[in-house]
């Protein structure tokens, strides 16, 4: 039924409580999952406003190198539990750069946790699993958690 899983992750304690549902199906199905952290370069540039590009540049950088460091610690812990692990860092807005992996991944489904916000702060923060709801075209998995971190 579903042979590989986009799994979005920012690195937050609430990202990741829909890994237990992911890893139940990889072990049940023997599917692939593919671990997706998003670097938004715009987004990391706010307050970086006179800064010489170079020092964005660099920022940027180590953020994606932080990315790619959480993402291998994760694969380490799934790939333990004899999970298939792949993981990629893409740049560009977060809801674009989740579609996009989600098709060249040829993923059968997106795996997403939901901070679960309502009201004025899913106004001001946005929604991920909101924008992605209503722009994806693959099937979606999305839990709501309740989880600080």
């Amino acid at each position: 039924m579903y042979t590989t899983i986009l799994v979005p992750l920012d690195g937050s304690g609430r990202a990741e409580a829909i890994l237990p549902h992911v890893e139940g199906l990889a072990q049940c199905l023997g599917t692939k999952l593919v671990l997706l952290r998003v670097v938004d370069p715009v987004a990391s540039m706010t307050g970086m406003e006179g800064m010489p590009i170079d020092v964005t540049r660099e920022l940027i950088q180590q953020e994606a190198d932080e990315a790619e460091r959480y993402l291998e610690a994760k694969r380490g812990e799934l790939a333990a539990r004899h999970i298939d692990v792949k993981i990629s860092v893409r740049y560009g807005p977060i809801v674009q750069a989740i579609i996009d992996a989600a098709g060249a991944e040829q993923a059968d489904l997106i795996a997403i946790a939901s901070h679960g916000r309502t009201g004025l702060a899913r106004m001001f923060y946005g929604s991920v699993a909101a924008g992605v709801l209503n722009r994806a075209e693959h099937p979606l998995l999305i839990i709501r958690s309740r989880d600080e971190g």
